[in-house]
């Protein structure tokens, strides 16, 4: 008999993690708790057993779009693009999960930052989980077909759903984002408990969808880069009302380790004037494993992945890092530059883009992938 478990992710790792475990049929045959400090870390292989993480949904920004039909990282460039007002972290590093397509009408979509969801599956790694899914906590409620709200606690938090609206809100914020509209509250556990079942079985969208290539842990330099420049996300994802502000002594926390592991990797940013600032201009431009000759091949490669695209210049100097410039003939071709450089082991972030001419031109730094 196959199970699927629900594991909560909380707001930090210090706080237990419920979960539930299901049959096939919806019924709870496990109720508990995960917590770092009583966990092996052995990875929970149960080949019967498939496990749906909820994340926090005040992370995650949820909007239903009408998008152009392509393939998948098409579809994410276009949606990234029409969110870049509405994220407040960089737009390169956010996460762009897509819902299923339904009709002609707009299509979901959920953005996350990478870092964070990096973390949250680490997290969950260290308590011997590996999410066939993760899924924000708004998201697991129903969608009232008249222009009510659907509404359950999520630990501090407010989830909201209508059609074509999700959002976790502060508690003190719902009438504020509800705009008078009626709610319809869940808050008997069971009920709640059959959300949950529901959404494991089939997520209206899974957050790791949007992730271009496998993660690996890699030892050496470049993973201990990605941990930093991870760690120097310090901006919440959403530049919104439901928003609320953040914990200011996790903030304090954080800055002060990250701060810490500036001064342990990179000296020469430690002592400047803004030590996070120089840091990521110093992660932006460390070269790539395989030198100028390994990026040529995968950058040459990329390009003619792209019908139309041309590789117009590339040099490598201290301190500048590998550039290249590249044009194309739509702005969505760079997410497919990105993802095919992502298939050799390479990041992509875009210096400066423009129209020139009917093309799009690209200076873009390569580096190693995070």
């Amino acid at each position: 008999m196959s199970q699927t478990r629900i594991v909560i992710i909380p707001p930090a790792a210090s706080m237990p993690a419920p979960f539930l475990t299901f049959d096939a049929g919806g019924r709870v045959l496990q109720r508990g708790s995960l917590l770092l400090e009583d966990s092996a870390a052995t990875p929970d292989v149960r080949p019967d057993l498939r496990t749906v993480a909820v994340a926090p949904g005040a992370d995650v920004l949820v909007r239903w779009l009408d998008l152009p039909v392509g393939g998948a990282a098409q579809v994410r460039a276009a949606a990234r693009w029409a969110l870049k007002d509405d994220l407040a972290g960089d737009p390169e590093r956010t996460v762009v999960a897509l819902g299923p397509v339904v009709g002609e009408g707009p299509r979901l979509v959920a953005a996350v930052g990478a870092g964070l969801l990096e973390a949250w599956i680490d997290y969950l790694a260290a308590l011997g989980v590996t999410p066939a899914a993760v899924v924000p906590d708004c998201l697991i409620l129903p969608a009232p077909a008249d222009d009510a709200l659907s509404a359950a606690v999520f630990g501090a938090d407010m989830g909201l759903r209508g059609m074509d609206f999700a959002a976790t809100v502060q508690s003190d914020l719902v009438e504020a984002v509800a705009g008078g509209r009626p709610l319809i509250r869940v808050d008997d556990p069971e009920t709640l408990e059959r959300l949950l079942a529901a959404a494991a079985a089939g997520p209206a969208v899974d957050l790791l969808s949007g992730l271009e290539r496998k993660r690996e842990v890699r030892a050496g330099g470049w993973r201990l880069a990605a941990g930093l420049a991870a760690a120097l996300v310090v901006s919440p994802l959403i530049l919104t009302l439901a928003a609320g502000a953040r914990d200011q002594v996790a903030a304090d926390r954080a800055e002060r380790r990250t701060l810490a592991l500036i001064s342990e990797t990179l000296p020469d940013a430690a002592r400047a004037s803004d030590p996070m600032e120089a840091a990521r201009r110093q992660i932006a431009v460390a070269p790539p494993p395989g030198g100028l000759a390994s990026v040529s091949a995968a950058l040459f490669a990329a390009v003619e992945q792209v019908e139309g695209a041309e590789l117009d210049s590339l040099s490598a100097d201290p301190g500048q890092g590998v550039r290249a410039t590249v044009s194309y003939p739509a702005f969505s071709d760079l997410e497919t530059l990105r993802t095919a450089l992502a298939a050799s082991g390479l990041s992509m972030s875009d210096a400066s883009t423009v129209e020139d001419g009917g093309r799009v031109v690209s200076e873009v730094i390569v580096g190693g992938a995070a």
